[in-house]
């Protein structure tokens, strides 16, 4: 009999965004090779933080979502940007996690996702309570992102933070980084601890451009088939720094037939839209977001992809989800991010254009050598499809996780 892992995290699907998909394709991956996977999580509310319609008033606390069985526990949600609001929302979910994990089974090993990483006090107590090795799992650093975002500034609540981070990683039998940027940070901070690289990556049967079909996406969005269409795709939030696009798009209103594409939702959004009015930019669409099983569609349609963060240091070892489902489908892209993601995709996959993070010209300028020369962008998706057959295929990445649990 194989294993049993519980992962314990605050966003799961129907929920659609990058630690759902990810976490979703490792448990389904991990079921396949004979593990006994379980999700504990709060009601889907992301990215409306608004309880999904037909989970409301704890209609759905059980199910099984592709084999998978499913736990959930009532949250806290409120549109607000507040900071008291926010870890209001948190912290709901870390006492009824607690209290309905401890209702569970016992388990060999319990895997946390951070951020948010307050979930790490139930991580805690519930991998004591139901006898499993505590895996904590690193999607960002915090709450070393937040303080250099400006997220938070109270010196009190980041000393009390700082600790958290600390006590869940020497708690933890193993931690996992999404990067090997934020390997090589805990490493050289708890260099007792065990720490591997467990990245995010694509599945390329669903992400086949050979095997997908137009779905209409120009038509039904008003575009035109002769238009060239530079895509942002993800949340609409502080650290991807969107203002650039908008000043880019500003630079090139001359050039009628390049068009971009901001889909997705977030707290930036609406003042983005007021900068669009400001700047009158008539070249930039803003469009909702879309299920995951339209994405390849989508992805079918555009012509680039633009994926930018904010000029920090911090970013330096970040590699944006998006990036793995665009290499797939062979598009190219301008890729606004400096360090281990230009490592990869500029340096080794020659797939992707380094524009400086927040930079309008100079991606008004890479938005221009990709529009004029189409036979470079078709060589840049193809070299991008076969960099993520060889880096970064989800079925090898849960086998060599199993591997490290079964060592």
């Amino acid at each position: 009999m194989g294993s049993r892992l519980l992962i314990l995290t605050q966003y799961y699907p129907p929920e659609i965004g990058a630690p759902q998909n990810r976490l979703h394709e490792l448990a389904v991956r991990l079921k396949a090779k004979g593990m006994h996977v379980e999700v504990l999580t709060a009601m889907p509310n992301y990215p409306k933080m608004q309880i999904h319609e037909e989970y409301k008033n704890g209609k759905i606390l059980e199910e099984v979502i592709d084999g998978i069985p499913v736990h959930r526990s009532k949250i806290y949600v409120s549109d607000s940007k507040g900071i008291i609001k926010r870890l209001l929302n948190y912290f709901s979910f870390v006492y009824t996690s607690c209290r309905r994990g401890k209702k569970l089974e016992n388990f060999d090993f319990l895997m946390v996702e951070s951020p948010p990483l307050f979930l790490g006090y139930s991580a805690m107590r519930l991998s004591r309570k139901l006898n499993a090795k505590l895996i904590f799992n690193v999607s960002d650093l915090w709450p070393e992102s937040a303080e250099k975002l400006g997220l938070v500034t109270n010196k009190f609540l980041l000393g009390l933070a700082y600790r958290l981070e600390a006590k869940c990683y020497r708690r933890s039998y193993l931690i996992t980084g999404q990067t090997q940027g934020i390997v090589d940070d805990i490493s050289k901070r708890f260099p007792e601890k065990k720490v591997v690289w467990l990245p995010n990556g694509v599945d390329l049967s669903f992400y086949n451009p050979a095997e997908i079909e137009k779905i209409g996406y120009r038509e039904r969005n008003g575009l035109k088939e002769s238009d060239i269409l530079f895509f942002y795709g993800g949340v609409v939030g502080y650290a991807q720094g969107l203002d650039v696009i908008l000043n880019a798009a500003k630079l090139l209103e001359n050039r009628p037939e390049i068009q971009f594409i901001i889909q997705g939702a977030g707290p930036e959004k609406e003042r983005l839209l007021q900068l669009k009015e400001e700047l009158k930019v008539t070249n930039v669409h803003f469009l909702p977001p879309v299920e995951k099983s339209e994405m390849p569609g989508v992805l079918k349609e555009i012509n680039v992809a633009v994926i930018p963060l904010r000029k920090l240091d911090l970013f330096e070892g970040a590699i944006p989800s998006k990036v793995f489902e665009t290499l797939a489908m062979e598009v190219p892209i301008l890729l606004g991010v400096n360090g281990e993601a230009r490592l990869h995709f500029v340096d080794k996959a020659q797939a992707a254009i380094f524009v400086e993070p927040e930079n309008a010209s100079v991606l008004a300028e890479n938005v221009l050598l990709l529009a004029d020369n189409p036979e470079l962008a078709t060589e840049m998706g193809k070299n991008g499809r076969k960099y993520a057959e060889f880096q970064f295929n989800r079925d090898v990445i849960a086998s060599n996780f199993l591997k490290t649990l079964n060592a």
